[in-house]
């Protein structure tokens, strides 16, 4: 029975070749996405932003396409694994589940329609089907190969066969080295051949059609199936193939010798099919997998669909996997490439759709939705996850849903992008769009000036009035400056200028602009006493509080100017003895006020106080001393004078011998009567704790003062602006204390 079956597949075939059987038409390329039919255009142009590099080529066949399904959807001729669903299986009586070759079974039309509408395939990963497969010296490269055959027995090993007189031969070489010299020989594509090998009898070495050990076949090889035809008997395409492998099923001997058959050692099976490949398939211009598996080209005139490398009606899906994890694994996935993809006249005006997404699965529509997501929505060639990404889009993008999801799970609807990309969105993301549409909104608020840390309420109209439930998003132009919240609130969070614009689904917007003003609420001094000899100055810092604030304008005045003056600019000049107070003001608000006390002394002889001239000092402020040995002893060395020096660390304790002093350390000259005539207060620039150190403790203190976690007081800001600006410390400050402390760059003291 299974003899006569067998009897009656072949003829149907044969009869059914002699009957449509027709010669190649005119069929022309054209290079360039811009020659494409507008249903492939968008899918190529989101591929070329990807990858400049990839180049498009449109191959018209001049074919029909339902002439072309009619040839292709003959039994026998393209073949599914029996353990697929029914949409993917033939199910006329007779033919269903009838086993062409052992565990696979006749395709369905869908099933054809699918593989072949190149529309299905034009993304990032299962484009390679089209890929160009001619050998390209500089591409083709044995790291590339080994990648390509990782995961398979033939990765990084060494070749071993069996001879015809039964020994084990083992070469010195791989297979990789092998793949790359037959396609060398044949001009056939290195990555071309290694994937075919890898589709064809991976991933086992011990595979029948190379084992070298079938019985009345013994060492003979075949690593593409060449000449596999179907056969229900056991082992029938492997036997075949073996058969091809010995005589090339009767060939003369030109064509042996071309095909270096009998293939009884790897290498000649390697090679010579690749030869085989190169001179049977892409040198008459069946140059791809998608040509190689479906005949629809044929440069020499000869008759179509027959000259068909596979049945597996999904191969060229499957192999275009495995070279696309090959050029990713290798680097060279943005290498310059062609891609050769072919076009049929009459095609349908959507992609058809894969077999196994049930129609009952689906609610046919036309509703206008829009992605609502915070970040991007990826379109996919089938309702999970799993299957690749087409492309992108954006928060409110719209689309058509021309299927509505009503799956079990996750719902998937299949949507037609505005540019033309059919794919399939996660439902949970997708809003339909309003019929009543926005036409107007209208923006204002009670005062266009905010201050800081206050927040405001905007004021919307949405015209027509029907359409006022509609969703309005809110967006400020710098949320640093000024935030808005989905109800229109705004917050002010630091001085200057934003706009605020609403805007409707369907993109009418419209925009305010805002200011934020900024109120002064503080003044820092960088000293509260100043102690300064007659005819000495000293530049008062004062800094305005908080920093953004909108009016920085500071004013200074003294109680008694015979004793001490000020000028604009804050510099303070002690004209006589005797104590008087500089009063601070901002001139935002003269209620906020700060003093300093000034106390003007007797100025001093250089025999009376003399200080080494590598110090620096300002008023009463003195720095310069070395960093590295902070201790009394070494700073009284930088001091020459008749009277007592004693040193009190920033606690006010008296420090002695080898304790060390620190910035806010103050150096007192005592007279006979103990009385202070002259007091310095020690500046150590990167010592902003005071221990006189610059270390990795410092850096903590001072970083948790600019996060505002910590405030440290006047004389330690001014240690820690080691730019010397007069500003607050920043994390350049930080920045430069943690070069010291690596000593890539030392702190200057007294510059």
């Amino acid at each position: 029975m299974k003899k006569y079956n067998k009897i009656i597949i072949l003829l149907i075939i044969f009869l059914s070749i002699i009957l449509i059987s027709k010669k190649a038409e005119a069929a022309y390329i054209v290079n360039g996405i811009e020659n494409f039919p507008n249903s492939y255009k968008p899918y190529l142009e989101v591929l070329k932003s990807k990858h400049p590099e990839w180049n498009f080529t449109a191959l018209y066949t001049e074919l029909d396409w339902n002439y072309v399904i009619d040839n292709e959807n003959i039994f026998g001729k393209n073949l599914v694994p029996k353990s697929y669903t029914d949409e993917w299986k033939n199910t006329k009586p007779g033919e269903y589940n009838v086993e062409v070759d052992s565990g696979w079974v006749d395709s369905s039309r869908k099933s054809v329609e699918y593989a072949m509408d190149p529309r299905n395939f034009l993304n990032e990963v299962r484009l390679f089907q089209f890929e160009g497969l001619s050998y390209v010296e500089n591409t083709n490269q044995l790291n590339t190969i080994e990648k390509i055959l990782y995961g398979t027995e033939f990765y990084n090993n060494t070749v071993s066969y069996i001879n015809t007189q039964g020994q084990t031969i083992t070469m010195k070489e791989k297979y990789a080295d092998l793949i790359l010299r037959a396609a060398q020989t044949s001009k056939v594509s290195s990555y071309h051949l290694a994937s075919r090998i890898k589709q064809e009898v991976g991933p086992f070495l011990s595979h029948s059609s190379i084992s070298g050990k079938v019985p009345g076949y013994e060492a003979l090889y075949n690593f593409y199936n060449i000449g596999a035809t179907s056969s229900s008997e056991p082992m029938g395409a492997i036997i075949n193939g073996l058969k091809y492998a010995r005589d090339g099923n009767g060939a003369n001997d030109a064509t042996k010798t071309k095909y270096q058959i009998p293939w009884n050692t790897k290498e000649r099976a390697i090679t010579g099919g690749g030869i085989f490949i190169g001179s049977s398939y892409i040198n008459i211009g069946q140059d791809t997998i998608y040509l190689q598996k479906f005949h629809v080209v044929d440069n020499i005139g000869g008759e179509l669909f027959w000259h068909q490398y596979m049945t597996n009606v999904l191969a060229p899906y499957s192999e275009a996997n495995i070279i696309y994890k090959g050029y990713i694994n290798s680097n060279l996935i943005d290498t310059d490439m062609t891609f050769v993809i072919p076009i049929y006249n009459n095609m349908p005006e959507l992609p058809c759709k894969r077999p196994s997404f049930l129609d009952s699965d689906y609610v046919q529509d036309n509703t206008k939705v829009y992605a609502d997501v915070t970040t991007t929505l990826n379109i996919r060639s089938g309702p999970a996850t799993t299957y690749e990404t087409i492309t992108t889009v954006t928060n409110k993008d719209i689309m058509t849903r021309i299927e509505k999801g009503i799956q079990n799970g996750e719902l998937w609807d299949r949507v037609v992008l505005e540019n033309g990309i059919v794919g399939y969105a996660f439902q949970n993301y997708l809003k339909e769009v309003p019929e009543v549409q926005i036409n107007k909104i209208n923006l204002s608020i009670d005062n266009t000036t905010i201050n800081k840390n206050k927040t405001a309420k905007l004021q919307i109209e949405i015209l027509p009035q029907e359409a006022k439930e509609q969703k309005i998003t809110f967006s400020s132009s710098n949320p640093n400056i000024i935030s808005v919240d989905e109800k229109g609130n705004v917050f002010a969070i630091t001085s200057g200028t934003a706009t605020i614009t609403a805007k409707a689904l369907n993109d009418v917007s419209s925009s305010i602009t805002l200011n934020v003003y900024s109120k002064v609420e503080d003044i820092k001094l960088d000293t509260e006493n100043l102690i300064l000899q007659e005819g000495e100055s000293y530049n008062l810092i004062a800094i305005i509080y908080p920093e953004d604030a909108n009016n920085k304008k500071i004013n200074y005045r003294t109680e008694n100017k015979e004793i001490a003056t000020i000028n604009q600019d804050g510099k303070i000049t002690a004209i006589k003895e005797g104590t008087t107070k500089i009063i601070v003001t901002s001139d935002e608000n003269n209620q906020i006020e700060k003093q300093i006390e000034v106390k003007v002394i007797k100025k001093l002889t250089e025999d009376e106080l003399k200080f080494d001239k590598s110090l620096k000092i300002e008023g009463n402020i003195i720095s310069g001393f070395n960093y590295k040995d902070m201790s009394v002893d070494n700073i009284k060395k930088y001091i020459t004078t008749k009277y007592e020096t004693q040193i009190e660390n920033y606690k006010g304790e008296k420090i002695e011998k080898k304790q060390l002093a620190g910035t806010g350390s103050k150096i007192k000259i005592l007279n006979e009567k103990q009385e202070t005539i002259a007091e310095y207060i020690i500046v150590l620039y990167g010592d902003v704790n005071g221990d006189g150190k610059i270390n990795s403790v410092d850096l903590l203190v001072l970083q948790r003062h600019i996060l505002e976690i910590e405030k440290i007081d006047d004389i330690f800001q001014r240690a820690g602006n080691i730019n010397k600006n007069g500003k607050k410390p920043t994390s350049v400050d930080l920045l430069l204390i943690q070069r010291h402390i690596l000593e890539l760059q030392i702190i200057k003291q007294n510059a």
